[in-house]
Formats: C-alpha cells, sequence, structure tokens
C-alpha cells in the first residue's frame, strides 16, 4: 500500500500499541504523516521511533481521548503541526471488565462507555470542524467491533459502546457525505493484541474457543486491520461511506 496516503496528515487514537499501533505505521508506509495520540508516553515514543525507521513522519502527542479538552488540543497541535487533517483513525479504546448485565457495575459502564464512545465522539467532533475549515473532504475510520454487530454475554457496556460507535458512523457519513466527508468504521473480531491478553492469561480455554469460533481457524492480526484501515481512508474506497467494515475471520458469515 506504498504510496496510497503520500502528503496526507492523520490522527490516530491508542496508538501505543496493538491495533493502533500497527495502523499508525501502516499509515506512515502509505506515506501520511501521523499523530500519534495516546496516554502512555514510553510506548507511543516507540511507535513514533518504529514510524520513523521505516521511513515515515510521526510525532507523539500526549493525549486523554476521555477529555474533550485534551482532544480538542490534539487536532489543533496536529494542524499546528503540519497545517490540516486528511484523515483519522479513532482507536483509543478498553474492553472494561467482564459480568453480566444484572451484575455489571455503575462504575464499569461508566467508563467503558467513556473510554469507548464518549471518546469518538469526542475525537469526531474536533475532527469533523477541521475538514469543514478546510473546505470538506477528509476520512474518519472508527474502531468498532462484531461486538456491536451481534451479542456479547459478559459485556453489556462494551458491546453497547461499540454499537454505539457504529451507529454515531452512520450519522455522521448521513450528514457530511455531500461536502466529501468519509466516516466509516472497523468491526475486528478476536484479534491477537495486549488488550486480549489479560483474557487469555485468565482463561487457557479462551484461545482455543477463539480459534473454532472464527472460520479461518486462527486470530487475527493487528495489521490484517491496519490494512483495511489504510484502505479506507485512500482514495481506493471513495465510493464507500458508513460502512462497518468487518474483520472476523468468517465468524459472523456462521
Amino acid at each position: 500500500m506504498a504510496g496510497l496516503l503520500v502528503g496526507k496528515v492523520a490522527v490516530v487514537t491508542g496508538g501505543s500499541s496493538g491495533i493502533g499501533r500497527a495502523a499508525v505505521l501502516a499509515l506512515a508506509r502509505a506515506g501520511a504523516r501521523v499523530a500519534v495520540a495516546s496516554r502512555r508516553t514510553a510506548e507511543s515514543e516507540e511507535t513514533v521511533r518504529l514510524a520513523m525507521e521505516a521511513g515515515g513522519e510521526a510525532r507523539f502527542i500526549r493525549t486523554d481521548v476521555t477529555r474533550r479538552e485534551e482532544v480538542e488540543a490534539l487536532m489543533e497541535r496536529t494542524v499546528e503541526a503540519w497545517g490540516r487533517l486528511d484523515c483519522a483513525f479513532n482507536n483509543a479504546g478498553i474492553t472494561g471488565e467482564m459480568a453480566r448485565t444484572a451484575d455489571c457495575t455503575e462504575e464499569n459502564w461508566d467508563r467503558t462507555l467513556a473510554a469507548n464512545l464518549t471518546s469518538v465522539w469526542f475525537s469526531m467532533k474536533y475532527e469533523i470542524r477541521q475538514m469543514l475549515k478546510q473546505g470538506g473532504g477528509g476520512v474518519i475510520v472508527n474502531n468498532a467491533s462484531v461486538a456491536g454487530l451481534v451479542g456479547m454475554r459478559g459485556g453489556p457496556a462494551y458491546s453497547a459502546s461499540k454499537g454505539g460507535v457504529i451507529q454515531l458512523t452512520r450519522t455522521a457519513a448521513l450528514e457530511y457525505a455531500k461536502i466529501g466527508i468519509r466516516v466509516n468504521a472497523v468491526c475486528p473480531g478476536y484479534i491477537e493484541t495486549p488488550l486480549l491478553e489479560p483474557y487469555s492469561s485468565t482463561n487457557p480455554e479462551l484461545e482455543g474457543f477463539i480459534r473454532r469460533i472464527q472460520p479461518m481457524g486462527r486470530l487475527g492480526t493487528a495489521e490484517e486491520v491496519a490494512g483495511a484501515v489504510v484502505w479506507l481512508c485512500s482514495d481506493a474506497a471513495s465510493f464507500v461511506t458508513g460502512h462497518p467494515l468487518v474483520i472476523d475471520g468468517g465468524m459472523l458469515a456462521q
């Protein structure tokens, strides 16, 4: 995908590891200049180093995406650095605590929706405003989940937050289609990332279960999700908007 995004400026939230880091590297290899947003300084600086080593251009902007003013500052600093904003991958999020609906705590509900849904709204709010200032045009990709499309036992807050991301994506896509701002989502299945590790360590049977329910018989990789993000951000996907792109090894096809 080298050259697909030459001259473009991108923001990736949650770019310190996992899918976010893979997306930063893929966007940089495609020619974009990338702002890496995260609360984790050391890990994010490592992401920047890897992007630079790959021949790209990136910089770290420390951001807590659950705080509106920090998200606004992220967009301002990105534009100060590179003059514009062309694409964004709103990726930051958490799984929250696993518990059935009646046992989900209010604290877990609030924290999960703040990290996964409100943060995406904050990001889109200021990304779209900047794209409008530039006269329209631009691409936003939100990281949702297959859990936003089907039920997920034991994850009411997570499922609700990701379903909300998909509906927010569709709504914004309709609102801004005529001025050339495309808004899509990726919906990964079970992907081999640090986010999955705590559950694998506490439940040794989890990986075997995942391999059984994903017909391709394996976990997905962060790089496979990142490849979809680059494509959606590129002109190759110029007629795609409002779409939740499922990346799940065939799980939802069953």
